[in-house]
Parts: structure tokens; C-alpha cells; sequence
């Protein structure tokens, strides 16, 4: 009976609570959904045995290089919403007298429930969608849905695989909660953050910069599929290492120099969970990763076709890369638009305690979401240079400085950058009634 009235208690949620659980299920659903069909992609690829086949498993492999992370981390997005709101539940439970067990159980159960509901429903959305991406067209004709559509063991595994994402989430979540249940209620977690981030970070690219001179001598399909996977791959993780290190340092400085309120709010802000400020832009901040790529894929486009040289399986082959790029870059924007929700929907619960305490002091909800918007934006302008930076000299030793610079490699790059910052302030706009709620219903439930 003990534990069933804990389960009912950590399961009661205020309106705004409720509002907001439907977002990581979208979250997850998203998450499956994209991991199914664009594994279905590759897997149409690697079924292709003539000469230029090879070609197509490459380009497919470095394009699941690039949306396997960014994946992986809105599933850890998803789980880690309203994290916070969930440990004050359970911090207070501990307290209660709840043994971690106990805990520990509840947390991943409801975790993980919410998990597997947006993975089905994913799995079900794939299945809508696979006979649609079997109509795109490569090397002049459909994939064919029955090519796309993949074996149900392995979407099982997938499934299983996002379920055990979140579980793992909620563990390494309640570290915390259950080592020092006081300190949870009472916020005294400080963010720790180390210049060896940085270290890493350069290391993995000044190694990956190599690499990519190091595959145009090699030879082996396997070797080079490996190279560039990791490579690719490699570097956007290591994005996610460095971005919240910067974005503390950044702040830090800003905090100091602040003249105003707004500036002065946004920047505490920031400085109170630097991976939050992170995870709230890290979606554009991987979308400017992939916009390079997509950036000289066009302008290798554009040069092929000025030439005049090239003959009819080149002109196809190259018609093929674009439609790549253009399917790579919608899938990291789908990822962007529902990250942008979930991120910003987290903040705001978050630091719940903060606004309304800031509402009661008299502060006018105007600022409130001005300072919010400032303390998204200003990190996004770093990130989304860093990050296109950062791709430059990934791609360099492959593609060399003419097709970086190149205008419709600029415009490109320009294109997707604008459509990602658009993204992240619509998300700003539509979480403004998540504030409200939250103001209106101050008390949080437990």
C-alpha cells in the first residue's frame, strides 16, 4: 500500500504539468520515427551490388553520421523534461521516507512508459511514411517501399532501444535525488564545468581533420565507411562537449558587463545550467554542422554543371546528391522544430520557483520572456558559428577552400542558419502560455 500511495503521489501533476507531458511523447515518437525511416533509406542503399553502389553507401552512410547524434540527443531531451520538477517530487518523497529503490522504480517506470507510448506511436508514423520516401526517386527511379520498409525485429530493437534511452536518462537523472534528497529541494546543485571539455574537444577534431586527408589514400570500403562515420559522427558529439563550456564563458562575461535587467536576468540564467542553455540551441547548433555539408554539396553541384563535361550517369549521380542533401536537411529540421518545444517547455518548468517568485516581486511577464529570449538567443549566435566553423574544417581536406567559399555553398549555409534561428524564436513564442500557466498556477503539485 506504501507504494502504491508514493506512485499515486509522484503521479499527481498540475495543469501545467499535464500540459506539457505530450511533448516528450512527440518527442519520442519524432525520435523513432526519423531513426526507422532513415535507417529504411540506408538500408535500400546497401542492397545495391553494381559499381556505383558503393558511392550511394557512402554518401548514405556520412548522412546517417550526421542525424544519428543529433537524434540521440533529443531522445535524451525528451527524457530529461520537466527533470527537474520530477526530482522535487521525488526528493521530497525520499524525505518522506521512501527507500531508493523505491525511487528508482517509479522514476524509470514512468520514464520509460513514456518513452515506449512515443515510440509506437513513431513506429506508426514510419509506417505512413515509408510509402512516401519509397517515391523519391534515385538514380531514376523509386526506392520502392518494400525496399525502405524494414524488418520487424529490427523495429523492435529500435523501440527497445528509445525505451532503454530513457530509462538510462532517468538513472543517471537521480544520482541526485538520491544521494542528497535535501540538496535537490533546496537547488543546491551547482553546475560543474572544465576546460578539459575544450581539450577533448580540439583533440577529436584536429584528429578527424586528419582523418579525412588520411581516406582519400586508403582503400577498403569498409575502412573508409568506418572513417568517415566516425569522423563525422565523432565531431558533432563533441559539440555537444564543448558547446555548454563556451556558452558558460560567454556568460560569465556578460553577467559582468550587464546594464539592464533583461541582460542581467539572461545571463544568471545561463550561468545557472550552462547544458540547459546548451540543449535549449543545440538543434541549430548541429543544424549549421549539416548545413556546410549540404552547402557544398550544392556548389559541387553547380560546378559539375557548369563544366558541360559531365555525361548522363554523372549528371544523375550528382542529381541524386542533391536530393540527399535536401531529405538530410528537412529531417535536422524536423529534429530542430520539436527540440526547440521540448527544450524551451523544460526551461520554463525548470526554473518555476524563479518567475514566480519574480511575478510576485512585481516583475512584468514582458521582461520575464524577454530576458528568456535573450538567454536562447544570444547563445544560439555562438553556436551556430561555432558549429558551421567547426564543419568547415571537418570538410576542408574533402572539399577543399573554392567549394566551401563558393556563393551557392554561402547561400545555402545562410539559408539553413535563418531557417534554424526562425525555428528557435517561433518555439520562444508558442512556450509564452507555458509561462503563464505556470504563473497562474504557481503551486507546484505533490
Amino acid at each position: 500500500m506504501n507504494t502504491l500511495r508514493l506512485a499515486w503521489l509522484l503521479g499527481r501533476r498540475s495543469a501545467t504539468d499535464r500540459a506539457t507531458i505530450v511533448l516528450p511523447v512527440v518527442a519520442f515518437a519524432v525520435v523513432t520515427a526519423l531513426l526507422l525511416v532513415v535507417a529504411g533509406g540506408a538500408q535500400a542503399f546497401f542492397s545495391w551490388t553494381d559499381e556505383t553502389a558503393f558511392l550511394y553507401q557512402l554518401l548514405a552512410v556520412v548522412a546517417l553520421a550526421l542525424l544519428i547524434v543529433p537524434l540521440v540527443a533529443l531522445g535524451g531531451s525528451a527524457a530529461r523534461l520537466s527533470a527537474r520538477r520530477r526530482d522535487d517530487r521525488l526528493a521530497s518523497l525520499r524525505l518522506l521516507g521512501a527507500t531508493p529503490g523505491t525511487v528508482t522504480a517509479l522514476t524509470v517506470i514512468e520514464s520509460t512508459v513514456l518513452a515506449l507510448v512515443g515510440a509506437l506511436a513513431g513506429v506508426v508514423i514510419s509506417l505512413g511514411a515509408v510509402p512516401l520516401v519509397g517515391l523519391i526517386p534515385f538514380r531514376g527511379e523509386p526506392l520502392g517501399a518494400a525496399a525502405v520498409f524494414l524488418h520487424p525485429l529490427l523495429v523492435v530493437l529500435v523501440v527497445v532501444a528509445v525505451g532503454a534511452l530513457a530509462a538510462v536518462s532517468a538513472v543517471v537523472g537521480l544520482r541526485g535525488v538520491i544521494l542528497s534528497p535535501l540538496g535537490v529541494r533546496t537547488r543546491q546543485t551547482a553546475p560543474r564545468m572544465h576546460w578539459v571539455r575544450v581539450v577533448v574537444g580540439l583533440a577529436v577534431v584536429a584528429v578527424t581533420f586528419v582523418a579525412m586527408y588520411i581516406v582519400q589514400l586508403v582503400s577498403g570500403f569498409g575502412v573508409i565507411l568506418t572513417i568517415l562515420a566516425v569522423g563525422f559522427g565523432g565531431t558533432i558529439a563533441v559539440l555537444n562537449l564543448v558547446g555548454p563550456w563556451v556558452i558558460r564563458l560567454v556568460a560569465s562575461g556578460q553577467a559582468k558587463r550587464a546594464g539592464t535587467v533583461t541582460k542581467l536576468l539572461a545571463a544568471r540564467s545561463i550561468l545557472e545550467s550552462p547544458k540547459a542553455a546548451w540543449r535549449q540551441v543545440s538543434g541549430v547548433a548541429m543544424t549549421s554542422f549539416m548545413a556546410v555539408f549540404a552547402g557544398v554539396g550544392v556548389a559541387l553541384l553547380g560546378v559539375a554543371a557548369d563544366s558541360g563535361k559531365a555525361d548522363a550517369a554523372s549528371l544523375q549521380l550528382f542529381a541524386d546528391i542533391r536530393t540527399g542533401v535536401i531529405i538530410t536537411v528537412v529531417a535536422s529540421f524536423l529534429m530542430v522544430a520539436c527540440s526547440v518545444g521540448v527544450n524551451q517547455a523544460s526551461a520554463v518548468l525548470d526554473r518555476r520557483a524563479v518567475y514566480v517568485s519574480l511575478d510576485r516581486l512585481g516583475m512584468p511577464v514582458e521582461t520575464m520572456n524577454a530576458a528568456r529570449s535573450r538567454a536562447v538567443l544570444s547563445p544560439l549566435r555562438i553556436t551556430t558559428i561555432g558549429s558551421a566553423v567547426t564543419a568547415a574544417v571537418v570538410i576542408f581536406p574533402l572539399a577543399g577552400t573554392s567549394l566551401i567559399v563558393a556563393p551557392a555553398s554561402i547561400l545555402m549555409i545562410a539559408g539553413c542558419l535563418a531557417a534554424g534561428i526562425l525555428l528557435v524564436w517561433l518555439g520562444l513564442r508558442a512556450t509564452r502560455p507555458v509561462l503563464t500557466r505556470v504563473l497562474a498556477d504557481p503551486s507546484p503539485s505533490l
